[in-house]
């Protein structure tokens, strides 16, 4: 399979060195100042796109990936007011475009723990619940597109939360989210139910960037075989 790689920091040469031990061709490596590059014939040979790259550029990387009729994989956060009109795009199969807020396949089955656990406390009124994520310095969006897509799965099954807040003092129907930056650490979730007698936790600490890189590997080897709007649970079918 030939790659585009869109974002060549840290993430994008993780990406690379996976998915050239997989034994797929790297045939474009797009920086952000590279914008000529988009018209490359290296480029337009691409049968998917990955992109890493900061949410004021994804956007328009992923309509010039469309111009060229490219599927793309994308993990940068911090654009999803735009969502939809990606997905109005891949309609009926006119583009295809998988998006994660975390491709890697531990934090996805932490997602799928972090809903079956709302679903139980529920019914525990007098349990509250709230959030934690510490990432790396140079992560430039709070909370994280993890975390959101943590509060989502909490405030789509427990009833007395209805939205999520920031490092701010909100409502009881709020899910309040400590976010941490410091050093370098890929990334640490935690979910914790507070009461008057106890307290339940759950966790999950990425130990480097590799498992992100992974996932985003096997994404782009599902969109290419695959159409329209992806995630992660087409993937893995949960």
């Amino acid at each position: 399979m030939k790659i585009a790689l869109i974002g060549y920091g840290k993430m994008g040469q993780e990406i690379e060195k996976i998915a050239l031990d997989r034994g797929h061709e790297i045939v474009s490596k797009i920086d952000i100042s590279s914008d000529d590059s988009f018209n490359d014939e290296q480029f337009k040979s691409a049968d998917v796109a990955i992109e890493f790259t900061r949410p004021e550029a994804a956007y328009d990387n992923y309509l010039k990936c469309f111009e060229s009729n490219i599927p793309v994989v994308s993990g940068t956060t911090g654009w999803l007011d735009k969502l939809e009109d990606i997905e109005n795009r891949c309609q009926n199969g006119a583009q295809t475009f998988f998006y994660a807020s975390n491709f890697s396949l531990g934090v996805n089955i932490f997602f799928e723990l972090n809903k079956q656990l709302a679903r139980i406390m529920n019914k525990m009124s007098e349990y509250n619940v709230s959030m934690e994520e510490v990432h790396h310095t140079q992560k430039l969006d709070a909370p994280s597109g993890t975390a959101i897509t943590l509060a989502e799965g909490l405030i789509e099954n427990l009833d007395a939360k209805s939205d999520w807040k920031l490092d701010k003092e909100g409502k009881d129907s709020d899910v309040a989210i400590k976010a941490i930056r410091e050093g370098q650490v890929p990334g640490i979730h935690t979910i914790k139910y507070d009461s008057a007698i106890d307290e339940i936790t759950i966790h999950h600490s990425a130990k480097s960037r590799k498992g992100f890189a992974l996932g985003a590997v096997l994404a782009a080897e599902f969109a290419a075989k695959n159409k329209g709007f992806l995630s992660m649970n087409d993937l893995l079918n949960f």
